[in-house]
């Protein structure tokens, strides 16, 4: 970065531009198992047209850019570039209008989950996909996130009706339409949703938001094994029961959850976590028949969270699974899987991955959206003891090619990022070229957050 680029910026931004060691070390990698990178600045625009600034900048004299949010991606989305530049978009985090009687909305890219349903509170509907991180929405639109409600409410690309993206060159594009349907020309919004900050940056997104619900009720049901509580959530989506989560804890997990997370009258127990939203009669009848296929499967009796402290409680251990684990391990990190099968092919595949765990000797607690056949086993680990991370990447190597064995994806929610990339060539080999035509239409210089999902040379 020359100092004309540097003082170009310093003009752009006036005190929102930084080359610190210190500033540029906290926006130099999220959630994951890679050492940071430091990027040569970070800059913080405020709207569209600093962001479009900033990219034509940087196309002209061929700078790498890496989006930033708020930093909770798990694949090495944002780790950063030592040539480049970091662009974290936290001042970008307005709600900018509210449709309820549309049941939708618009907000700026670093606008939170938490923060959005905290906005919405008093206009009875509510943003419904949650990662379990207080991820910002626009790094969840460009992860493809979804999350332990993905089972009822779908995902980001369910519930995103259209995009404001900033083009490599700096053009402003927006995407898609605030109605419920559209045919006009090519769903550029699902090209962006999922491409990692690789073809453009996000910075405004315009959600479909769904009604609270009347009746919400939550209960935990043990299970004498993990392959019990898997062939139960299995039955459960097989039947149509219209539930809205089912999360499952193994032992493990659930030993490390109660200490950490503080739970009370739990037992150390494969868990499901269920929660059922509809009218109060719907949601017994749901009960009656969820609870049914547990009993027939071995499960106890349901333990209810009563009030909705309880639930709150209840579901707080669940969104705090990662930090539960990171917390094992001093300076320690976290690999966390994330394949996802066919709904009839989940007992199998998590069955596969207890058996080859053990062979391992690896420590190895899991979690799993089991609603929707997505779920995570994670290693807590030392990143100075190589010869774990390398069995830790043999057990991975394994349970992605089982994965696709059964038709599945080496990523139900978390993305490809540096982690991946390898196993996106296993999935989608005919895929990549294609991949990499548009990319190379779309960014000629490569300055989109390169080296992400796939190698362009």
């Amino acid at each position: 970065m020359n100092e004309i680029v540097q003082t170009e910026l310093k003009k752009i931004f006036n005190g929102r531009f930084s080359t610190s060691e210190s500033t540029r070390a906290n926006y130099a990698r999220g959630e994951d198992t890679y050492d940071p990178i430091l990027s040569k600045a970070v800059v913080f625009p405020e709207t569209n047209e600093e962001v479009s600034q900033l990219l034509k900048l940087c196309n002209e004299h061929k700078i790498p850019v890496v989006p930033f949010g708020t930093g909770t991606s798990l694949e090495g989305h944002v780790v950063g570039n030592q040539n480049g530049i970091t662009i974290s978009l936290e001042k970008m985090n307005k709600v900018l209008s509210v449709n309820a009687e549309d049941f939708d909305c618009r907000v700026q890219a670093n606008v939170t989950r938490k923060q959005l349903n905290e906005y919405l509170r008093e206009d009875g509907v509510f943003f419904p996909i949650d990662p379990g991180a207080d991820a910002a929405l626009g790094g969840m639109a460009a992860t493809s996130a979804s999350g332990t409600m993905a089972v009822k409410y779908g995902t980001m690309r369910t519930v995103i009706s259209g995009l404001t993206v900033v083009l490599p060159n700096g053009d402003i594009i927006k995407t898609g339409a605030r109605t419920k349907k559209t045919s006009a020309g090519y769903n550029l919004t699902n090209l962006f949703i999922g491409s990692e900050g690789t073809l453009g940056i996000i910075t405004e997104v315009q959600l479909r938001l769904s009604p609270i619900p009347e009746s919400i009720m939550s209960a935990v049901c043990y299970f004498p094994d993990l392959d019990s509580a898997v062939k139960a959530s299995q039955e459960v989506i097989q039947y149509g029961v219209p539930i809205a989560r089912i999360e499952m804890l193994n032992k493990d997990q659930m030993d490390i959850s109660i200490n950490y997370s503080k739970l009370k009258d739990i037992k150390t127990l494969p868990t499901l976590f269920f929660e059922f939203h509809g009218t109060e009669i719907s949601n017994k009848e749901s009960i009656k028949i969820v609870e049914e296929i547990s009993k027939n499967n071995n499960g106890s009796a349901f333990k209810w969270a009563d009030t909705l402290e309880e639930r709150n409680h209840l579901w707080r251990a669940r969104w705090d699974v990662y930090y539960s684990v990171k917390a094992l391990v001093d300076n320690g990190r976290v690999y966390s899987t994330d394949v996802c099968v066919p709904i009839s092919k989940i007992t199998e595949c998590v069955k596969f991955a207890e058996e080859e765990v053990k062979k391992f000797g690896l420590r190895a607690p899991m979690v799993g959206h089991l609603g929707d056949g997505n779920f995570h086993v994670l290693f807590p680990y030392d990143p100075k003891d190589k010869t774990v991370y390398k069995k830790i990447r043999e057990f991975s190597d394994l349970l992605i090619d089982k994965t696709l064995d059964l038709e599945g994806t080496i990523t139900g929610e978390h993305g490809v990022g540096l982690h991946k990339k390898s196993y996106l060539l296993k999935e989608h080999p005919d895929n990549i070229p294609v991949m990499k035509t548009i990319k190379r239409s779309l960014d000629p210089n490569n300055i989109m957050n390169p080296g992400k999902i796939f190698d362009i040379n």
